[in-house]
């Protein structure tokens, strides 16, 4: 014999049945079967309404319960042949009538009564179930469908239904007996009868504990529980994406996960067939090939004894303290015994070894009630000082470790706790299993989820690729060319690096959009177009709710406002990757908090990009500097822009100084207000990037400036602007001429020299140059960028040299950074 329990989302509708009729019927070709169901998704609620309303008389309760019909009509309609249609339909509308009845009697008295309530929401289990045993027989299963309410037996016991195990089992077997040939019982799950036969509930988890007595008097060989999860998780899936199934887990195991907040079994619904050893499989109706989870006594051993992650939330912390507890007996069990007596349950018990202090955990809903009467207990000892009133916080969480044997796992709690601390995560309080099952440790509730998260890739992602989560802001000609490349390369990155990107979140300046399990980048543009409202911060305010483990915010912005968010992310547990120059250019105390607050958050911050875009120029500067080598010169052209500007002029011939201009204009290598390019302006601030990276700690007013262009160029309008550059073409010429006449090429170089004489020990220089035929900037030609890097250990410099800006280039340098 076996037994088959589906729940409520697994008979939701017509489409559910057929997949529950399918693997039942695979079922029964291997053995004798008892299958339990519960009531259709959303059914039992519904009906639990309607005697509310009822009792507060309300007659929209008779709405409701036209709907409940309707959609059980639609559902026989659906599932069941034609020829069965009529019978089925009758039998359907009698259990209704008999609804009717039960509420209109409840509705004349104003009252629902705990007999009235449970033979009303009993009747959802005898309507999926009738339907499904006549959608079996229609296929030609021997099935017969039995009242639990003949089997099931229960008495009252303090105002509860408490099963009378004895006669129930005697009646399981009497029921297998008497139909030696039957091949199918099917059953409804929750509901049970008294000694008067008047219908009684199981109560919460009430279908599970009614195929558990079938289980254990049938002596099954297994109870299978098919719900719409692949079994027991290692952590929730909805908190942790690359959660897995576990498959085999003791039941002791099984019950910590569950005691812990696991929602797949509820532990004292299964206690019979625990107690007889019966093996429990959790299966998914909707991906039956998948292997699930086996509960059993004594599951296959592995190397790992670590098995999963639960939670429990809405924790209070209650704290005793008093220089009068040290040294005297007797408070914990005062404490203890008070609270026992008030109903309150303790969850969690922690005291220092001083004894001046201790701290139980306890429900929320529970909190105020604990204090005072934890205050009346001790009124005495507060009154004269010894002890403080008791101190209640709220907002706690527990997350709790399980495994089997786990205090024998050599360093099980130290890597749990560290890899929250590495986070940044407080913890309040720690516990261990006397079970030796479980480690506890309670965290504020708003960091349960990023908890979870980080415990889970300490103990359980053992893949050898690493998940990188990727946050994206902007989606311009960067993001998108970002965005492609990854899609196009994410195979061949993940086998090159053992790194899989993940683009998690990507927002423009309107919208935004996230999906932890990854956002199908094949349809981006549709997504954003979709996407959630990006003002007000939104994206940023989500961003800070979510705690994925290797979580990169990649800044493909130019906007400060984005830039001075980095130092939050930091502290939520972001590294960042930003090819925008704002922030890194900005006053040098604001870049040195910056820095640091990466450093103290143990965040990775990268920016190559926000100079020569993916030419390695400040990586090549932070490793001379980091090996203790000293930066003697650099000198470089930082502007593809005016690079091309000055290589092509040729000082009238082949186009005046405007008309170069106006040709990089419109081959789109200015920005649209060319003045931008001209000013120095983006040049200025990569010297300062530049500059900062090589140690220096200079500010925009330490730079000494040679400006291309004098102020009236600056103040009228562009076509203003062009006929200035005419009329000054006889300068731009006479310039040039003097230093082609001598064999020189003019370049647009930003400098920083060692200089004993300057404060900072070295000198900033922007200006246009003459060089010589031997340097290295001479065939430096169109939109290239260079840097010349002189130190001590190379005194013959490095030249880093190459495009310095596009769009490619730009984002094949962010993923760089990425990957680094």
């Amino acid at each position: 014999m076996q037994v088959l329990k589906f729940g409520g989302t697994s008979v939701a509708d017509a489409g559910n049945m057929q997949k529950v009729v399918e693997t039942v019927a695979r079922a029964v070709d291997k053995d004798r079967t008892i299958l339990v169901c519960s009531a259709i998704s959303g059914c039992t609620d519904t009906l639990i309404r309607i005697g509310t309303l009822a009792s507060e008389r309300d007659e929209s309760y008779k709405g409701l319960i036209d709907t409940l019909q309707q959609t059980h009509h639609n559902i026989i309609r659906e599932l069941l042949p034609l020829e069965k249609h009529e019978d089925s339909t009758e039998v359907c509308d009698g259990l209704f009538e008999s609804l009717r009845g039960i509420a209109q009697g409840v509705y004349l008295l104003g009252e629902l009564s705990s007999a009235s309530l449970d033979a009303i929401q009993g009747l959802g289990e005898i309507l999926s179930t009738k339907i499904m045993a006549t959608k079996l027989a229609s296929i030609g299963i021997s099935t017969k469908w039995i009242d639990s309410r003949e089997i099931i037996k229960t008495f009252s016991k303090g105002g509860k239904n408490v099963v009378d195990t004895a006669a129930t089992y005697a009646n399981v077997v009497k029921m297998i007996d008497t139909h030696p040939i039957t091949s199918l019982f099917v059953v409804p799950g929750f509901i049970a009868s008294d000694s008067h036969s008047r219908m009684t509930t199981l109560g919460r988890g009430g279908s599970d504990y009614s195929a558990s007595l079938f289980a254990v008097g049938s002596k099954a060989r297994i109870l299978e529980i098919w719900t719409d999860v692949p079994g027991m998780m290692t952590a929730n899936p909805k908190i942790v994406p690359t959660a897995r199934t576990i498959s085999h887990i003791s039941y002791r195991a099984a019950l910590e996960l569950s005691h812990f907040g696991a929602k797949v079994i509820y532990p004292p619904t299964i206690q019979p067939v625990v107690a007889e050893g019966i093996p429990i499989y959790v299966k998914d109706t909707f991906a039956p090939d998948s292997p699930g989870t086996l509960i059993e006594n004594d599951p296959p051993r592995g190397k790992d004894r670590l098995i999963g992650i639960s939670n429990s939330d809405n924790i209070a912390l209650l704290s005793l303290e008093g220089s009068g507890m040290v040294g005297i007996p007797g408070f914990s069990s005062r404490l203890f015994e008070t609270l026992s007596q008030n109903d309150i349950n303790i969850i969690l018990i922690t005291q220092a070894s001083s004894v001046h202090t201790m701290c139980v955990a306890v429900s929320e809903k529970d909190a105020e009630k604990a204090k005072e009467a934890a205050d009346r207990c001790f009124a005495y000892e507060i009154s004269i000082g010894k002890l403080n009133p008791l101190k209640v916080e709220k907002g706690f969480s527990i997350v709790c470790l399980v495994g089997d044997d786990i205090l024998n796992q050599c360093g099980a709690t130290g890597r749990m706790l560290a890899a929250l601390g590495r986070h940044s995560i407080s913890i309040r309080a720690t516990a261990q299993g006397s079970s030796e099952r479980n480690i506890s440790a309670i965290v504020k509730s708003e960091d349960v989820n990023a908890a979870i998260q980080y415990i889970h890739a300490e103990f359980f992602d053992k893949s050898s690729v690493k998940d990188i989560n990727l946050f994206i802001a902007g989606y311009g000609v960067v993001g998108k060319a970002l965005v492609r490349m990854i899609a196009d390369n994410g195979d061949k990155i993940a086998a090159r690096t053992g790194k899989r990107l993940h683009v998690i979140g990507l927002s423009n300046s309107r919208r935004y959009v996230i999906d932890m399990s990854g956002l199908d980048l094949s349809r981006t543009e549709e997504l954003l177009a979709g996407g959630r409202n990006a003002a007000d911060e939104a994206y940023f305010e989500e961003l800070a709710s979510i705690s994925l483990e290797n979580s990169i915010f990649v800044d493909c912005t130019a906007s400060s406002d984005i830039a001075y968010k980095y130092m939050n992310l930091f502290r939520r547990g972001y590294s960042v990757v930003a090819c925008n120059k704002i922030t890194f250019s900005s006053p040098f105390r604001q870049y040195k908090a910056l820095k640091n607050a990466a450093l103290e958050n143990g965040a990775v911050l990268r920016y190559e990009t926000t100079v020569g875009a993916a030419l390695p120029i400040l990586e090549s500067i932070a490793r001379s500097v980091n090996s203790g080598d000293g930066i003697q010169k650099i000198e470089a052209v930082l502007s593809g822009t005016l690079n091309y500007i000055f290589s092509t002029y040729r000082g009238g011939e082949g186009g005046t100084f405007a008309e170069v201009v106006r040709r990089a204009q419109e081959a789109g290598y200015t920005e649209p207000d060319p003045r931008l390019d001209l000013s120095g302006r983006d040049v200025l601030r990569k010297l300062l990037i530049l500059s900062r990276e090589a140690g220096v700690g200079i500010d925009e007013a330490d730079v000494e400036i040679d400006p291309i262009l004098g102020p009236e160029f600056f103040g009228v309008k562009q076509d203003a602007f062009y006929r200035l550059l005419e009329e000054n073409e006889h300068v731009f010429a006479a310039r040039y001429r003097s230093a082609a006449e001598k064999g020189l090429r003019q370049r647009y170089i930003a400098s920083l020299v060692k200089d004993s004489s300057s404060p900072q020990g070295y000198r900033a220089r922007m200006s246009l140059e003459n060089v010589p035929a031997d340097h290295p900037l001479y065939n430096l030609c169109g939109t290239d960028n260079a840097a010349i890097i002189t130190t001590e250990f190379y005194p013959s410099p490095l030249v880093v040299q190459g495009a310095g800006a596009g769009a490619r280039q730009t984002a094949s340098g962010v993923l760089n950074d990425i990957l680094m």
